[in-house]
């Protein structure tokens, strides 16, 4: 992940990116929702939109009809740097996906999922897409 945003001029990849951006891809939410998003408590996912914050990819505003509402937008670099961490995701599971057997990735997949902890790491498993056979393997 970092190289391939290195690779496209962000150098500051952190770790909860990738799941984060995604998620304020898809529009601004509470940082409670946010937290139940991502599987972590509230202050935690604070400490996440802080850290967007200070690199200028989030901007956070109190809610219109609960002021103890603190909501989550991302910045026009925000919105940049998000779609740069799909294009990558996207990029590396197809490099992924061209040099695994497909049956072996199947298998993987399942495995994954079989072993989720708990019934919202479940939950947010079912919308993530299975592997699927893609392009042949070079040299298959």
């Amino acid at each position: 992940m970092a190289e391939g945003l290195g690779a496209r001029g962000y150098d500051d990849y952190r770790r909860s990116d990738a799941a984060v951006m995604r998620i304020l891809l898809r529009g601004p939410m509470s940082i409670g929702r946010l937290g139940e998003a991502l599987g972590v408590t509230r202050q935690a996912a604070r400490k996440v939109v802080d850290g967007l914050e200070r690199r200028r990819l989030a901007t956070t505003a109190r809610g219109d009809r609960d002021s103890r509402q603190v909501n989550v937008f991302l910045t026009a670099d925000g919105a940049a740097y998000a779609d740069a961490v799909v294009a990558v995701i996207e990029r590396l599971n197809r490099d992924l996906s061209q040099t695994v057997d497909p049956a072996a990735l199947a298998a993987a997949d399942a495995v994954l999922r079989a072993v989720l902890a708990d019934d919202h790491t479940r939950a947010l498993a079912e919308h993530l897409a299975h592997p699927s056979a893609g392009e042949p393997r070079p040299g298959s």
